[in-house]
């Protein structure tokens, strides 16, 4: 069953898309990721459909909606009391591949365990914020996942902590190494290790999400030099605020981090190439969101910006997907089928809501996805903001409308072909009306009984006379 390929994911958290090198857009050296891109497919419409780390994971793992796979928002203590949490038993990609004979691993965060407790002990600690994000999985909650080296969610970067595949809460391993040249360390390991049978490995690195000081000096000389206006080289950032000062100071690191990781991905690659026989490796790079820093005069994410929503994905696997550059949409939802497409693998069930996109990345049914190129956007209200958020996006229009209990609704239209930085809101612009009819009827699929539905319906009543 040589044919049977292994399957290499590496997830590198808020790494935004303009930060690949190749594609000309920030400042950043990324050579060994450019190279890989070089050699594989390009996918330049990759889209996070909830850019914040548990949903995006959630998603990504299960291809189901949030309200079906349980994570509506990030995972912590204060959102696990309220029911947020990768729902028990649901199938993944990781859980049918072992189930098809692969052997399984995951490395590095997770960030789906509602934590317990006893977590606030054994593992991060709880936070500034008064909140516990960092848990440990027990054996039952690792979604198909055999081997384990992996935490909840800590950000410590130059010193992180791990439970390994049999180990109890109170028995984590701390380590001093940079987290992401560790991770990379045992993943290799992990590759060499596989035997006979083909593997399927999930790398989730930390960096180059905050803190953002927290990475090596050797990768920073290359950004010292360079000052806030060619750090921050995108016509949406308002220069010369107290936003751009801060997003400048943070850039440089963020950047330093995104080469570092850069070199890691240079060692896996080479991991790969040294593989003993002739099974294939696929090997997928991508992000669960991007990164505003700066731009709109934001830092983080979790809005539907596209410096937060694009995503780095770079598919190479020779043989099976030639190498070039894609526009085929891939979101969220659409990774799952399509990593197990890859695979050869068909996973029925009703709940999965992503798209299978391996056919297109193999180059056949191109008519057919370009004319699908739709991403619904979600945003869930939380304690701390009461409003919510739907959207949609294709390759060339995006509408966002934003719920507010107290104020209505809120709207932004933006055309991505001739304004692909959203510098221009035209909410009245006839295309749309047209894309939310499009969205509502998304909705009504997806039985999403968004609270802003009624409004935005009545916003735009000649496209449901």
């Amino acid at each position: 069953m040589s044919h049977r390929p292994n399957i290499l994911v590496v997830m590198a958290d808020q790494f935004r898309a303009a930060s690949l090198g190749i594609l000309g857009e920030d400042p950043v050296s990324t050579s060994h990721l450019d190279r890989l891109a070089a050699d594989g497919c390009l996918v330049r419409q990759a889209v996070s459909s909830y850019p914040v780390c548990s949903p995006h994971r959630a998603m990504f793992l299960t291809g189901m909606r949030p309200d079906v796979n349980g994570v509506t928002l990030n995972v912590n203590s204060e959102t696990a009391e309220d029911g947020v949490g990768l729902r028990d038993g649901l199938p993944t990609w990781a859980s049918a591949l072992r189930d098809h004979g692969w052997r399984t691993g995951y490395i590095g965060k997770w960030h789906l365990e509602p934590p317990v407790p006893d977590d606030e002990q054994f593992g991060e600690g709880r936070r500034e914020d008064g909140k516990v994000w960092d848990a440990w999985s027990p054996p039952s909650r690792r979604f198909g996942f055999e081997f384990w080296y992996s935490y909840g969610a800590a950000d410590r970067h130059l010193a992180p902590h791990y439970w390994t595949t049999d180990a109890g809460r109170d028995e984590r391993v701390d380590v001093a190494q940079w987290s992401a040249e560790h991770e990379t360390d045992v993943a290799i390991g992990f590759m060499q290790d596989a035997g006979d049978e083909p593997f399927a490995l999930m790398l989730s690195l930390n960096p180059p999400h905050q803190p953002f000081d927290q990475v090596p000096d050797r990768y920073r000389a290359q950004y010292a030099d360079l000052d806030e206006r060619m750090l921050l080289n995108r016509p949406n950032v308002p220069h010369d605020t107290d936003v751009a000062a801060e997003a400048g100071a943070i850039a440089r690191d963020y950047f330093a981090a995104i080469t570092g990781i850069d070199e890691q991905i240079g060692r896996l690659t080479a991991a790969v190439e040294q593989l003993d026989g002739d099974r294939p490796t696929v090997v997928l790079f991508t992000s669960d969101h991007g990164m505003q820093l700066g731009s709109h005069g934001l830092l983080y994410k979790n809005v539907a910006y596209e410096e937060s929503m694009r995503l780095p994905l770079i598919v190479h696997a020779p043989g099976r997907v030639p190498a070039g550059a894609s526009d085929v949409v891939i979101d969220s939802l659409d990774f799952a089928p399509t990593i197990l497409g890859l695979a050869g693998i068909q996973q029925t069930d009703d709940r999965i809501a992503g798209r299978d996109r391996s056919g297109v990345l193999r180059g056949a049914e191109a008519d057919e996805a370009a004319q699908d190129d739709a991403t619904l956007y979600w945003r869930y209200a939380s304690r701390s903001d009461p409003s919510s958020v739907r959207g949609l996006r294709t390759v060339t229009e995006k509408i966002v409308a934003t719920w507010h209990p107290a104020s209505g609704l809120e709207m932004r239209f933006s055309d991505l072909v001739t304004d692909p930085f959203e510098l221009t809101s035209r909410p009245s612009d006839p295309r749309a009306a047209q894309l939310v009819a499009r969205l509502l009827r998304e909705l009504d699929d997806a039985a999403d009984d968004w609270e802003g539905a009624a409004a935005l319906e009545a916003r735009y009543p000649s496209q449901f006379s």
